[in-house]
């Protein structure tokens, strides 16, 4: 995984985002993002994961949730028939949703997803399928196929980004 802290500055309709590509070689480089990313969520972030079928959303979810639990080999069932799927006793508590079986924005809402944010950190596939439910993610991550593996796009907002700054920073001294 390459991460280059250049970022492009994006004008949402609402907040600033910066905007960043890593390269991801193979599935490890995927969880690798997955692992850092967690050392930067709070309380109230929403990530949202885009990409085709078997491009590596639950991959980069399940490495969220692993580190956040700081457990690698905690069993992470796909969200896909549940729908949703809760996990507490973390460092963060999470709600990990797959909206792929999702036929109508509605069905959405009915789900409360609103007091997850409240209780932890929400990370929802298929957001796309939401009609417009999560444009306002603190992470956004497209993830798509290329020559060499595999790119993530990161749109993340302003407050967020600060934190994986400082991330960054910290372990550059390292």
């Amino acid at each position: 995984m390459s991460f280059d802290p250049e970022q492009d500055l994006v004008n949402s309709k609402e907040k600033m985002l910066v905007k960043f590509t890593v390269r991801l070689a193979d599935e490890k480089a995927t969880e690798q993002l997955g692992e850092t990313l967690a050392f930067t969520l709070a309380k109230g972030d929403l990530i949202a994961l885009h990409g085709n079928l078997g491009i590596g959303k639950s991959i980069l979810a399940r490495a969220i949730i692993r580190t956040l639990a700081d457990n690698v080999s905690l069993d992470i069932p796909s969200p896909t028939f549940t729908l949703v799927q809760v996990y507490e006793n973390l460092s963060l508590s999470v709600t990990h949703a797959d909206l792929y079986r999702i036929n109508t924005p509605e069905e959405v809402e009915e789900l409360g997803f609103d007091q997850a944010l409240e209780d932890g950190l929400l990370i929802v596939e298929w957001p796309e399928k939401s009609g417009g439910l999560f444009e306002n993610a603190q992470f956004t991550i497209f993830l798509e196929q290329n020559n060499t593996g595999r790119l993530a796009t990161v749109k993340i907002d302003d407050n967020a980004f600060k934190r994986l700054k400082t991330l960054y920073r910290i372990c550059s001294l390292m």
